[in-house]
């Protein structure tokens, strides 16, 4: 809690309260309150507790030690892609991908005023970067801070007019900012994609499904264009697909990948199997019901 700038402290201790009298109502997430991470986790779960974790990692752990009984970490953005390393912190965590959620994003400046002072906006990084255009023809300049609503409780804490904090509106009215624009995004179309996770995983037995995977292919010519015929031939849409380095070698490469359809389905468990034949190893990280229909 103590990393959370003074303005935040004293909501974070009492949601963490309210969190702990009832863990099982718990849905951990990242950043402070009022932050877009917040905002998913009311969305999503209208009746649970919202827990505010200062980083990701820590929102993974109140998952696994007990503490809430799931987490809303956010994956992708549309104007910025990868949002977290979901990649290395989810199949560490042995935690399991249990659902999605789609939120709109839109962030406003806040700060001490006027704006024609601010020469800093302090934010997270990918913030900063579904902002940049407008930032920029401000003249103003990014400042990456690990959390948006953490951002306003900083420059509401240190009192420095010439830095704002670019965050969700409803920030300002929680650290006591000035609001000095509004409805801010470089496109109309940003949206944040998060996962939602917990201990055990769930069966998406009614609707449409997504199935999230990891696999890495084997260091032989084609080895992706193998792995990957399966899919094609079954007739399963992969709507995702990113590969990523562990260890330093930049030999062994290992993907990520999300798929429309769950593995009970007869196509989608062919071409699964077709993929084990061809990689090193493939895991699954979860099957969940789609919030929003692939084409």
């Amino acid at each position: 809690m103590e990393n959370f700038a003074s303005p935040a402290r004293k909501l974070v201790a009492e949601m963490t309260e309210a969190a702990a009298n009832t863990p099982v109502r718990a849905v951990a997430f990242q950043g402070a309150p009022g932050a877009n991470s917040h905002i998913a986790v009311l969305e999503a779960f209208p009746d649970g507790l919202p827990l505010p974790c200062f980083s990701f990692e820590d929102a993974i752990d109140a998952v696994k030690e007990g503490r809430a009984g799931c987490a809303m970490i956010p994956i992708e953005n549309s104007l910025h892609g990868r949002v977290a390393d979901i990649h290395f912190l989810l199949p560490e965590s042995g935690l399991s991908i249990i659902g999605e959620h789609f939120l709109p994003i839109r962030y406003g400046l806040m700060g001490l005023g006027p704006i024609e002072g601010v020469r800093q906006a302090m934010s997270h990084p990918q913030a900063l970067g579904q902002c940049r255009h407008w930032l920029k023809a401000q003249g103003i300049s990014p400042l990456a801070y690990p959390d948006t609503a953490g951002a306003a409780a900083v420059v509401a804490e240190q009192g420095d007019a010439a830095v704002a904090a670019l965050a969700p509106p409803g920030a300002a009215a929680l650290y006591g900012l000035k609001m000095l624009g509004e409805d801010i995004a470089d496109a109309e179309h940003n949206m944040t994609r998060f996962v939602i996770l917990a201990r055990e995983a769930q069966v998406a037995d009614e609707g449409p499904a997504m199935t999230t995977l990891i696999f890495e292919v084997k260091n032989v010519p084609a080895a992706l264009y193998k792995a990957l015929g399966g899919f094609a031939t079954n007739g399963v849409n992969m709507t995702k697909l990113e590969s990523y380095q562990r260890g330093g070698s930049f030999a062994a490469t290992e993907f990520y990948a999300d798929i429309v359809g769950s593995p009970s389905e007869a196509p989608v468990a062919r071409a699964l199997e077709e993929l084990k034949f061809h990689t090193k190893w493939m895991r699954v990280l979860g099957t969940y019901p789609q919030a929003r229909e692939r084409a």
